[in-house]
């Protein structure tokens, strides 16, 4: 499907356009992917609750469509079609996407980077933040404040306190969505309930399985009711929930688990104050989180490299950009003193895999908010 791209605003078309050659000149192609896409990965990476944001068609075929609501996912999906699938490769784009937003323009223009297969994943890392800077300062907005995070050192704690499968995929995913953290930790501080429940039952038969195992039993029980999903819910959604009700039936989370993630995510600063707190915190409680922290360690290093001022980086263990495919770092470059998100990004070391690659790829990026850029608008 041929696609002509939304005009730019102006005053932004001649920076936005020589973002493009810079990024080029730097070794990004330009890719263009259909704005028509299959709705199915957005759907499946970010939950049926995107739904909602999507505008939504279908084919002759019964294939559910949508218009791109970004581009970081059609750019994976070019990339693994094409030839330079598995191996280094990074990319550029600008575009117009479409999301409902609630009485903002439901479609909008966003550039960005996205990279492929580098191994070096702490010098990527602070690539993607220098090129989100650069970008800003193309825009004429420097006064920015960097905001960073991590994922995987969130992963790396749950790992070290070795919880419960089912609560650890229920803390990461809210955790990545930035909904319901607080109310997790508040329900595995609770003494487990006696109070009848309509599923009783199910959650007996539940009692010490795994996933795949919840996941047949559910499947079974569905099967015999004649359908595949409840309230928008898949039958692996309604899984995890069982798993996580029958696992909350069986005890609360020791106190000093819940002490220390609490601590945990308390943890903020610039990245000098945020490394020796997480130290402190690993060393006092026996937790080997070395390989995690040696990995922001290192992405620091990398940066200073590249003339970052590290004084003006902010680091927090609870910072998360909402998606569900985040893995690694991320950040984001609001006006100061806003809250305004210009530029976002991060590494999604797992989406790849989940966009059918054989074997993963390292990826990370940044999207670029134009308007937000040039006018000032929230995004």
């Amino acid at each position: 499907m041929n696609t002509t791209a939304a005009p730019i605003a102006t005053g932004a078309a001649a920076p936005a356009e020589a973002l493009l050659l810079s990024f080029a000149r730097t070794g990004y192609a330009h890719a263009k992917p259909p704005i028509l896409q299959p709705a199915e990965p957005f759907l499946d990476l970010s939950g049926e609750d995107i739904r909602k944001s999507l505008y939504l068609t279908s084919d002759s075929g019964g294939e559910e469509l949508c218009l791109r609501p970004d581009l970081t996912i059609p750019v994976a999906r070019a990339y693994l079609a094409s030839p330079q699938a598995g191996q280094p490769a990074g990319f550029c784009y600008l575009g117009p996407v479409f999301r409902y937003r609630g009485g903002k323009p439901s479609e909008f223009n966003q550039a960005g980077v996205e990279s492929f297969g580098r191994s070096d994943r702490a010098a990527a890392d602070a690539e993607m933040l220098s090129l989100g800077l650069e970008a800003a300062a193309a825009f004429g907005v420097t006064d920015v404040e960097i905001r960073t995070g991590d994922a995987a050192l969130f992963v790396a704690l749950l790992d070290a306190l070795e919880l419960a499968p089912v609560l650890k995929r229920r803390l990461i995913k809210d955790f990545n969505r930035k909904t319901g953290l607080a109310q997790d930790i508040a329900q595995l501080a609770l003494a487990p309930s006696n109070g009848a429940n309509e599923y009783e039952g199910v959650l007996a038969a539940l009692a010490g399985s795994d996933r795949k195992a919840a996941l047949a039993l559910v499947t079974d029980l569905m099967s015999i009711a004649g359908t595949t999903n409840v309230g928008g819910r898949t039958v692996a959604e309604i899984a995890d929930r069982f798993l996580e009700q029958s696992t909350l039936k069986s005890g609360a989370l020791p106190r000093e688990k819940l002490t220390l993630i609490q601590h945990y995510l308390n943890i903020t600063g610039n990245v000098d104050e945020a490394l020796a707190q997480l130290r402190a915190l690993a060393t006092q409680a026996g937790l080997d989180l070395d390989a995690a922290i040696d990995q922001l360690e290192s992405r620091t290093g990398f940066m200073a490299a590249r003339g970052i001022d590290m004084t003006a980086v902010r680091f927090s263990t609870s910072f998360g950009r909402g998606l569900d495919y985040y893995t690694g770092f991320e950040f984001e470059l609001q006006r100061r003193g806003s809250g305004e998100a210009l530029v976002g990004g991060g590494r999604y070391d797992g989406l790849l895999t989940r966009l059918g690659a054989p074997a993963p790829i390292p990826a990370v990026g940044f999207s670029i908010w134009i308007e937000a850029l040039t006018q000032g608008s929230a995004t």
